[in-house]
């Protein structure tokens, strides 16, 4: 048996993650790769089903989901995680838990993030308007308002999500994929 490995979509709420992540997984399918996507805002639902967004739920939230992730992956499960992760923390200790992880960070404008938060219809179990009430003072923890988002200092990809459409994004995340783990195969 081989260890799966784990792709890490982060970005700013807004930034195009979630859309991104289904369509990587549709065109994985699509070259017969299979992988089970891990979407923070669901598994939130699960944990915390009246969430805070405080440092302490957000450290479990992520906390669990690594745990889950590294759990799939060494029992050969391709993993890809939807998450923001704003704290760089985050994405380190999944790096340092799965050997085969890779950060995919979606750069977009926060101005451009807000524009598509506020005409989003499915918002893919993410909380609606979460900017117009982080601007309203209404939701203090809102990524790129009120808490942080740390960039990834070294992501394996970085995709500005703003020049690119979801399909060309996972296209090139695909690519990467394909490089590094199946280049040699």
């Amino acid at each position: 048996m081989r260890d799966g490995w784990c792709v890490w979509i982060t970005g700013l709420p807004g930034s195009g993650k979630s859309t991104v992540a289904e369509t990587l997984i549709k065109f994985l399918l699509q070259r017969g790769i299979r992988a089970q996507l891990l979407s923070s805002d669901e598994l939130r639902k699960v944990l915390t089903p009246k969430p805070t967004y405080s440092l302490e739920e957000r450290d479990i939230v992520y906390a669990t989901l690594v745990y889950i992730a590294k759990l799939l992956t060494k029992n050969d499960v391709n993993v890809v995680i939807d998450a923001t992760g704003n704290l760089r923390r985050y994405r380190d200790h999944a790096r340092s838990q799965i050997p085969k992880f890779m950060e995919a960070y979606l750069e977009c404008p926060i101005e451009i993030c807000i524009e598509r938060e506020s005409r989003r219809v499915d918002t893919r179990q993410a909380p609606q308007q979460i900017y117009k009430k982080a601007l309203e003072g209404k939701a203090p923890t809102v990524p790129g308002i009120g808490q942080p988002y740390e960039p990834p200092l070294n992501p394996e990809i970085a995709i500005n999500t703003a020049e690119c459409t979801p399909e060309q994004a996972a296209q090139k995340i695909i690519e990467v994929i394909l490089e590094k783990w199946y280049a040699k195969i």
